[in-house]
Protein backbone atom coordinates (compact mmCIF):
# COMPACT_ATOMS: atom_id res chain seq x y z
CA UNK A 1 0.00 0.00 0.00
CA UNK A 2 1.17 3.52 -0.80
CA UNK A 3 2.97 5.12 2.15
CA UNK A 4 1.65 8.53 1.13
CA UNK A 5 -1.89 7.16 1.10
CA UNK A 6 -1.47 5.72 4.60
CA UNK A 7 -0.17 9.03 5.93
CA UNK A 8 -2.80 11.25 4.31
CA UNK A 9 -5.74 8.99 5.10
CA UNK A 10 -4.59 8.75 8.71
CA UNK A 11 -4.82 12.54 8.95
CA UNK A 12 -1.09 13.00 9.50
CA UNK A 13 0.89 15.91 8.07
CA UNK A 14 2.49 14.54 4.90
CA UNK A 15 5.91 15.62 3.68
CA UNK A 16 7.30 14.85 0.24
CA UNK A 17 10.40 15.98 -1.63
CA UNK A 18 11.17 16.16 -5.32
CA UNK A 19 14.09 14.79 -7.29
CA UNK A 20 15.09 14.86 -10.95
CA UNK A 21 16.87 11.96 -12.69
CA UNK A 22 20.34 12.72 -14.05
CA UNK A 23 21.01 14.11 -17.49
CA UNK A 24 22.94 10.95 -18.18
CA UNK A 25 23.17 7.51 -16.60
CA UNK A 26 25.18 8.16 -13.43
CA UNK A 27 22.73 8.18 -10.52
CA UNK A 28 25.37 8.77 -7.82
CA UNK A 29 24.21 12.28 -6.93
CA UNK A 30 20.58 11.19 -6.67
CA UNK A 31 21.40 8.21 -4.48
CA UNK A 32 23.53 10.36 -2.17
CA UNK A 33 20.54 12.68 -1.78
CA UNK A 34 18.33 9.64 -1.16
CA UNK A 35 20.50 8.66 1.81
CA UNK A 36 19.96 12.10 3.33
CA UNK A 37 16.20 12.06 2.68
CA UNK A 38 15.52 8.58 4.07
CA UNK A 39 13.46 8.87 7.24
CA UNK A 40 12.94 12.60 6.73
CA UNK A 41 10.15 12.55 4.11
CA UNK A 42 7.27 10.20 3.43
CA UNK A 43 7.89 10.02 -0.31
CA UNK A 44 9.99 11.44 -3.13
CA UNK A 45 8.35 12.75 -6.29
CA UNK A 46 10.49 11.86 -9.33
CA UNK A 47 10.12 14.30 -12.21
CA UNK A 48 9.49 13.23 -15.81
CA UNK A 49 11.79 15.35 -17.99
CA UNK A 50 10.67 18.53 -16.24
CA UNK A 51 10.52 21.65 -18.43
CA UNK A 52 10.78 19.30 -21.42
CA UNK A 53 14.54 18.81 -20.83
CA UNK A 54 15.94 15.37 -21.65
CA UNK A 55 17.00 13.27 -18.67
CA UNK A 56 16.97 9.61 -17.70
CA UNK A 57 13.45 8.28 -17.26
CA UNK A 58 11.68 8.78 -13.98
CA UNK A 59 10.81 5.10 -13.71
CA UNK A 60 14.50 4.21 -13.59
CA UNK A 61 15.14 6.51 -10.64
CA UNK A 62 11.92 5.38 -8.94
CA UNK A 63 13.14 1.79 -9.03
CA UNK A 64 16.50 2.81 -7.54
CA UNK A 65 14.81 4.83 -4.78
CA UNK A 66 12.47 1.92 -3.99
CA UNK A 67 15.44 -0.41 -3.70
CA UNK A 68 17.13 2.11 -1.42
CA UNK A 69 14.18 2.10 0.97
CA UNK A 70 12.39 5.29 -0.06
CA UNK A 71 8.82 5.65 -1.29
CA UNK A 72 8.90 7.00 -4.86
CA UNK A 73 6.13 8.91 -6.60
CA UNK A 74 6.19 8.30 -10.35
CA UNK A 75 5.33 11.34 -12.44
CA UNK A 76 3.55 10.39 -15.65
CA UNK A 77 3.27 12.99 -18.41
CA UNK A 78 1.44 12.78 -21.71
CA UNK A 79 4.02 14.75 -23.64
CA UNK A 80 6.31 11.88 -24.70
CA UNK A 81 4.18 8.74 -24.45
CA UNK A 82 0.92 7.50 -25.88
CA UNK A 83 -1.50 5.50 -23.76
CA UNK A 84 0.20 2.21 -24.57
CA UNK A 85 3.57 3.46 -23.33
CA UNK A 86 2.02 5.09 -20.27
CA UNK A 87 0.16 1.91 -19.42
CA UNK A 88 3.33 -0.11 -19.93
CA UNK A 89 5.21 2.15 -17.50
CA UNK A 90 2.39 1.84 -14.96
CA UNK A 91 2.49 -1.96 -15.16
CA UNK A 92 6.28 -2.01 -14.88
CA UNK A 93 6.07 0.29 -11.86
CA UNK A 94 3.49 -1.97 -10.24
CA UNK A 95 5.85 -4.90 -10.75
CA UNK A 96 8.45 -3.10 -8.63
CA UNK A 97 5.96 -2.16 -5.91
CA UNK A 98 5.69 1.46 -7.07
CA UNK A 99 2.04 2.42 -6.72
CA UNK A 100 1.96 6.18 -6.10
CA UNK A 101 1.53 8.24 -9.26
CA UNK A 102 1.28 11.90 -10.23
CA UNK A 103 -0.41 12.65 -13.55
CA UNK A 104 0.71 15.67 -15.57
CA UNK A 105 0.12 16.86 -19.10
CA UNK A 106 3.77 17.92 -19.51
CA UNK A 107 5.52 21.01 -20.87
CA UNK A 108 5.69 21.32 -24.66
CA UNK A 109 9.08 20.36 -26.18
CA UNK A 110 9.45 23.85 -27.64
CA UNK A 111 10.38 25.15 -24.16
CA UNK A 112 12.99 22.44 -23.57
CA UNK A 113 16.40 21.42 -24.88
CA UNK A 114 15.27 18.98 -27.59
CA UNK A 115 13.05 21.33 -29.56
CA UNK A 116 12.87 19.02 -32.60
CA UNK A 117 11.18 16.34 -30.51
CA UNK A 118 7.56 15.83 -31.53
CA UNK A 119 5.00 15.96 -28.70
CA UNK A 120 2.50 13.14 -28.27
CA UNK A 121 -0.27 14.31 -25.93
CA UNK A 122 -2.42 11.26 -26.62
CA UNK A 123 -3.66 11.81 -23.05
CA UNK A 124 -3.56 14.87 -20.83
CA UNK A 125 -3.42 14.72 -17.03
CA UNK A 126 -7.14 13.96 -16.74
CA UNK A 127 -6.87 11.27 -19.41
CA UNK A 128 -3.95 9.63 -17.60
CA UNK A 129 -5.93 9.57 -14.35
CA UNK A 130 -8.89 8.00 -16.16
CA UNK A 131 -6.58 5.42 -17.74
CA UNK A 132 -5.11 4.39 -14.37
CA UNK A 133 -8.58 4.25 -12.81
CA UNK A 134 -9.89 2.07 -15.63
CA UNK A 135 -6.96 -0.33 -15.22
CA UNK A 136 -7.86 -0.67 -11.54
CA UNK A 137 -11.59 -1.06 -12.13
CA UNK A 138 -11.50 -3.47 -15.07
CA UNK A 139 -8.19 -5.28 -14.75
CA UNK A 140 -7.77 -4.76 -18.48
CA UNK A 141 -5.39 -2.81 -20.72
CA UNK A 142 -6.36 -0.16 -23.27
CA UNK A 143 -7.24 -2.87 -25.80
CA UNK A 144 -9.60 -4.64 -23.40
CA UNK A 145 -7.14 -7.46 -22.75
CA UNK A 146 -6.92 -8.92 -19.27
CA UNK A 147 -3.86 -7.82 -17.28
CA UNK A 148 -1.79 -10.77 -16.13
CA UNK A 149 -1.73 -10.88 -12.34
CA UNK A 150 -5.01 -9.05 -11.95
CA UNK A 151 -5.97 -5.41 -11.59
CA UNK A 152 -3.19 -3.17 -10.24
CA UNK A 153 -3.80 -0.63 -7.49
CA UNK A 154 -2.53 2.96 -7.64
CA UNK A 155 -2.63 6.02 -5.40
CA UNK A 156 -3.21 8.74 -7.95
CA UNK A 157 -2.39 12.41 -7.71
CA UNK A 158 -2.30 15.55 -9.81
CA UNK A 159 -1.00 19.12 -9.78
CA UNK A 160 -2.88 22.37 -9.26
CA UNK A 161 -2.03 26.08 -9.49
CA UNK A 162 -3.52 28.21 -6.68
CA UNK A 163 -2.53 31.46 -8.42
CA UNK A 164 -4.47 31.46 -11.67
CA UNK A 165 -6.83 33.80 -13.49
CA UNK A 166 -9.67 33.21 -13.93
CA UNK A 167 -9.54 30.95 -10.89
CA UNK A 168 -12.81 29.18 -11.65
CA UNK A 169 -11.11 27.47 -14.60
CA UNK A 170 -8.48 25.98 -12.29
CA UNK A 171 -11.18 24.88 -9.85
CA UNK A 172 -13.13 23.24 -12.68
CA UNK A 173 -9.97 21.47 -13.87
CA UNK A 174 -9.30 20.29 -10.32
CA UNK A 175 -12.83 18.89 -10.15
CA UNK A 176 -12.23 16.97 -13.39
CA UNK A 177 -9.00 15.52 -11.99
CA UNK A 178 -10.68 14.40 -8.78
CA UNK A 179 -13.60 12.88 -10.67
CA UNK A 180 -11.04 11.05 -12.86
CA UNK A 181 -9.47 9.49 -9.76
CA UNK A 182 -7.02 11.95 -8.20
CA UNK A 183 -6.89 11.40 -4.44
CA UNK A 184 -4.26 14.02 -3.65
CA UNK A 185 -2.89 17.14 -5.34
CA UNK A 186 0.38 19.01 -5.08
CA UNK A 187 0.27 22.75 -5.68
CA UNK A 188 2.59 25.00 -7.62
CA UNK A 189 5.10 26.80 -5.38
CA UNK A 190 3.47 28.94 -2.67
CA UNK A 191 5.18 32.12 -1.42
CA UNK A 192 2.17 33.90 0.05
CA UNK A 193 -0.08 32.08 2.51
CA UNK A 194 -2.97 34.38 1.67
CA UNK A 195 -2.90 32.96 -1.87
CA UNK A 196 -3.06 29.44 -0.45
CA UNK A 197 -5.89 30.35 1.92
CA UNK A 198 -7.99 31.90 -0.86
CA UNK A 199 -7.47 28.81 -2.99
CA UNK A 200 -8.41 26.46 -0.16
CA UNK A 201 -11.57 28.48 0.49
CA UNK A 202 -12.57 28.13 -3.16
CA UNK A 203 -11.93 24.38 -3.10
CA UNK A 204 -14.04 24.07 0.04
CA UNK A 205 -16.80 26.23 -1.46
CA UNK A 206 -16.79 24.04 -4.57
CA UNK A 207 -17.14 20.98 -2.28
CA UNK A 208 -14.15 19.22 -3.84
CA UNK A 209 -12.84 16.49 -1.55
CA UNK A 210 -9.14 15.82 -2.09
CA UNK A 211 -5.95 15.86 -0.01
CA UNK A 212 -3.97 19.03 -0.74
CA UNK A 213 -0.21 19.39 -0.32
CA UNK A 214 1.27 22.88 -0.59
CA UNK A 215 4.26 23.26 -2.89
CA UNK A 216 7.29 24.86 -1.22
CA UNK A 217 10.28 26.12 -3.24
CA UNK A 218 13.30 27.24 -1.17
CA UNK A 219 14.62 30.35 -2.90
CA UNK A 220 18.36 30.60 -3.59
CA UNK A 221 18.64 34.25 -4.55
CA UNK A 222 16.90 37.35 -5.81
CA UNK A 223 17.82 36.60 -9.42
CA UNK A 224 16.21 33.18 -9.35
CA UNK A 225 13.08 34.60 -7.74
CA UNK A 226 12.78 37.27 -10.43
CA UNK A 227 13.30 34.65 -13.14
CA UNK A 228 10.47 32.49 -11.79
CA UNK A 229 8.16 35.50 -11.59
CA UNK A 230 8.84 36.29 -15.24
CA UNK A 231 8.94 32.78 -16.69
CA UNK A 232 7.08 30.24 -14.56
CA UNK A 233 3.26 30.31 -14.78
CA UNK A 234 1.53 30.38 -11.42
CA UNK A 235 4.58 31.64 -9.52
CA UNK A 236 4.53 35.00 -7.72
CA UNK A 237 7.38 35.69 -5.30
CA UNK A 238 6.47 38.80 -3.26
CA UNK A 239 8.75 41.80 -3.71
CA UNK A 240 9.61 41.90 -0.01
CA UNK A 241 11.08 38.40 -0.28
CA UNK A 242 13.13 39.43 -3.31
CA UNK A 243 14.37 42.52 -1.45
CA UNK A 244 15.41 40.43 1.56
CA UNK A 245 17.33 38.04 -0.69
CA UNK A 246 19.06 40.94 -2.43
CA UNK A 247 19.98 42.46 0.93
CA UNK A 248 21.40 39.11 2.07
CA UNK A 249 23.53 38.95 -1.07
CA UNK A 250 24.82 42.48 -0.45
CA UNK A 251 25.63 41.63 3.16
CA UNK A 252 27.45 38.49 2.10
CA UNK A 253 29.50 40.41 -0.45
CA UNK A 254 30.40 43.08 2.11
CA UNK A 255 31.42 40.57 4.78
CA UNK A 256 32.92 37.99 2.43
CA UNK A 257 30.38 35.34 3.44
CA UNK A 258 29.03 32.99 0.78
CA UNK A 259 25.57 31.44 0.70
CA UNK A 260 23.63 33.98 2.75
CA UNK A 261 20.76 34.29 0.23
CA UNK A 262 20.34 30.51 0.03
CA UNK A 263 20.39 30.28 3.84
CA UNK A 264 17.71 32.95 4.04
CA UNK A 265 15.69 31.11 1.40
CA UNK A 266 15.81 27.97 3.53
CA UNK A 267 14.68 29.95 6.56
CA UNK A 268 11.75 31.47 4.65
CA UNK A 269 10.73 28.03 3.38
CA UNK A 270 10.90 26.59 6.90
CA UNK A 271 8.78 29.46 8.24
CA UNK A 272 6.17 28.81 5.56
CA UNK A 273 6.07 25.07 6.31
CA UNK A 274 5.75 25.66 10.05
CA UNK A 275 2.84 28.07 9.57
CA UNK A 276 1.03 25.69 7.21
CA UNK A 277 1.31 22.89 9.76
CA UNK A 278 0.58 24.98 12.85
CA UNK A 279 -2.47 26.63 11.27
CA UNK A 280 -3.61 23.28 9.82
CA UNK A 281 -4.14 24.93 6.44
CA UNK A 282 -3.82 21.77 4.36
CA UNK A 283 -2.73 18.14 4.48
CA UNK A 284 1.01 18.50 3.99
CA UNK A 285 3.83 20.06 2.00
CA UNK A 286 5.76 19.13 -1.12
CA UNK A 287 9.29 20.58 -1.01
CA UNK A 288 10.81 21.29 -4.42
CA UNK A 289 14.46 22.08 -3.68
CA UNK A 290 15.48 22.04 -7.39
CA UNK A 291 18.86 20.33 -7.22
CA UNK A 292 19.44 21.03 -3.52
CA UNK A 293 17.61 17.99 -2.13
CA UNK A 294 20.26 17.52 0.57
CA UNK A 295 19.01 20.76 2.16
CA UNK A 296 15.48 19.41 2.66
CA UNK A 297 16.14 17.69 6.02
CA UNK A 298 17.69 20.91 7.37
CA UNK A 299 14.66 22.92 6.23
CA UNK A 300 12.30 20.44 7.88
CA UNK A 301 14.33 20.54 11.10
CA UNK A 302 14.14 24.34 11.07
CA UNK A 303 10.36 24.03 10.64
CA UNK A 304 10.10 21.58 13.54
CA UNK A 305 8.86 18.77 11.30
CA UNK A 306 9.48 15.16 12.25
CA UNK A 307 7.73 12.35 10.40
Amino acid sequence: MSVLKEVLEAGKFAVTAEMAPPKGYDFTEQMEAAEVLRGKVHAVNVTDMQSACLKATGLGLCIKLKQAGLEPILQMTGRDRNRMALMGDALAAAGFGIDTMLALTGDHPVVGDCKDSKPVYDLDSVGILKMLSKMEQTGCDCGGNEIAGGAPSFYKGAAVTPLYEPMFLQINKLRQKVEAGAMYVQTQGIFDLDVLKRFLEMVDKADIKVHIMAGIIPLKGAGGAKYMNENVPGIAVPQDMIDRLAAAAAEGKEKGIKGLPAKLGMEMAAEMIAKIKDEKLCDGVHVMAIGAEKNVPTILDMAGINI
